[in-house]
Parts: C-alpha cells; sequence; structure tokens
C-alpha cells in the first residue's frame, strides 16, 4: 500500500498546485490513498471552507485532517459531522463536533486516519499521550486496521519524536504538520514505523512560513502599517512523503519525502 502524506496546504497557491499537481503526481509514485492536512486552505491562510474540501477532494485527496485553525472558518461547523473525510483533532477538548479519526476502505484494506494536536504552545486540549493510548485500544493494528496514519498538528519537535517513538511499531506512520517547515529526518524507527518530524507545507515557499514575507517582517519589526497575516500567492511547492506500507504487517517498508515544484526538484 503506498500511502500519500501532504503537508499543510496554505491558501491559494497552496490549493491550485494540489489541483493542478496532484492526479499526476499520484499516478507517477503509484499512489493508493492520499491524506492531506487541509487547515491553512482558505483564502486567509486560517481554516478550511466547504469550497476548499470540494476542491480538495476533487483534486484527489481521501481524508483531510486539519489542527488548531480547525474552527477559524465557521461555516465548516455545516459540514463536519457528516463529511468522513474531514478529521479534526482528536484530542481537542470535550464536546466539539466532528470525528478526531476515520476508517476507509481501499483495495479490499482498511486504513486508520488519526488526527492528533500537541499539547505544546498550542490551545488547550486533552493529554496527548494518554488520549492516543486509549484511541489505539480501540484501533489495534492488523485486528482493526490494515494500515493506521498519524497526523500530529505540534508545535515542538521534541513533543513530536517523543510520540513517534511512543507508537513504534504500533502504527504504520507518524508525522508531523503546523510548522510548514520540512525537516530532513525521514526515517523507519526501529520498529517499524515511518517518520518524519514535520512535513511541510503544499504553498508559496517564496515567503514566512506561507505568510507574504514584507507583511511578515513589518510585523516583526512592529511596523503600524503591518496588516493581519495573510499568505504568498507566489508559485506553490508540494512538500509531504509516501510511505510504502507492507500489506502482511501493517509496519512500513519505507519512507520517502516529496519536495516540487516553483524552484524545487
Amino acid at each position: 500500500m503506498k500511502i500519500l502524506i501532504l503537508g499543510d496546504i496554505c491558501g491559494p497557491s497552496g490549493i491550485k498546485i494540489v489541483k493542478s499537481k496532484l492526479q499526476d503526481l499520484k499516478k507517477e509514485k503509484k499512489i493508493d490513498f492520499t491524506i492531506a492536512n487541509g487547515e491553512n486552505a482558505a483564502e486567509n491562510g486560517k481554516g478550511i471552507t466547504k469550497k476548499n474540501f470540494k476542491e480538495l477532494i476533487d483534486a484527489g485527496v481521501d481524508v483531510i485532517t486539519t489542527g488548531n485553525h480547525v474552527w477559524d472558518q465557521k461555516e465548516i461547523l455545516e459540514i463536519i459531522d457528516k463529511e468522513k473525510k474531514l478529521i479534526r483533532p482528536a484530542n481537542l477538548l470535550e464536546g466539539q463536533p466532528g470525528n478526531g479519526y476515520g476508517i476507509y476502505k481501499i483495495k479490499n484494506k482498511k486504513i486508520a486516519v488519526i488526527n492528533l494536536i500537541g499539547n505544546v504552545f498550542m490551545k488547550k486540549s486533552q493529554d496527548l499521550f494518554s488520549f492516543t493510548e486509549k484511541i489505539l485500544k480501540n484501533i489495534i493494528l492488523k485486528k482493526d486496521a490494515d494500515f493506521i496514519v498519524v497526523d500530529l498538528h505540534g508545535e515542538i519537535t521534541s513533543e513530536k519524536m517523543a510520540l513517534g517513538h511512543y507508537l513504534d511499531g504500533k502504527v504504520t506512520s507518524v508525522v508531523g504538520t503546523h510548522t510548514h517547515v520540512p525537516t530532513s529526518d525521514t526515517k523507519i524507527l526501529k520498529k517499524g514505523t515511518a517518520y518524519q518530524t514535520d512535513i511541510g507545507m503544499c504553498g508559496d515557499y517564496d515567503s514566512v512560513i506561507g505568510m507574504n514575507k514584507e507583511n511578515s517582517i513589518k510585523k516583526f519589526k512592529k511596523d503600524p502599517t503591518a496588516k493581519s497575516h495573510f499568505p504568498a500567492k507566489g508559485k506553490a511547492t508540494i512538500s509531504g512523503v509516501v510511505v510504502d506500507a507492507d500489506d502482511n504487517t501493517g509496519l512500513a517498508n519505507s519512507i520517502n519525502s516529496i519536495f516540487f515544484g516553483n524552484n524545487f526538484k
């Protein structure tokens, strides 16, 4: 099973490159299942709209994960309970709408996708490790799902790395999202779980984590003419990973980073 996982889709440029390049990428890499984090897909880079959701699904994304901006576009509340292909962090505080994970069928196999959010420097949420342990009592690899992919939307590298090692051998893959900067630690952990601390973003990299660079500099300089952050709208780059998962064990045979578009190959 070849699983493509895309980093945060950031603003109009991120949407555009996914719509124009994803199908070709899936054919080239022989992808069976595609996951993308869509929490920055909106026009202003915060949240995801109903239109964005449809655009990404129509482009070939099978499941859309989110993060700390999941509720920024209020219209998403109209669909998040019924659209099973859109999930939000499972360990948000209790009582919030939507689902934090789902199990999807592909090629007579079942793939579970779990969306989590970190506890450090993020919005208040339920304890990451104890909550994840509870989930994995209900979704056991090769019993309840043939493959399990975890998207940890988190700020700090140590928290993501700790969860990766904690889940090693229990899930197919753990990847980090949120920082919009791809890390160069793509690897298979000792017990067979594919891992990368952050898989970057799909957006304009001539920017400050996807936001307009001139305006971002003004913000840091406390320039009174600075506006609220808004996405850079130049040519985009796709960033993510391809995980080749073993049909027999559910663990990873390989993981390879993808970074192409704009001036990157």
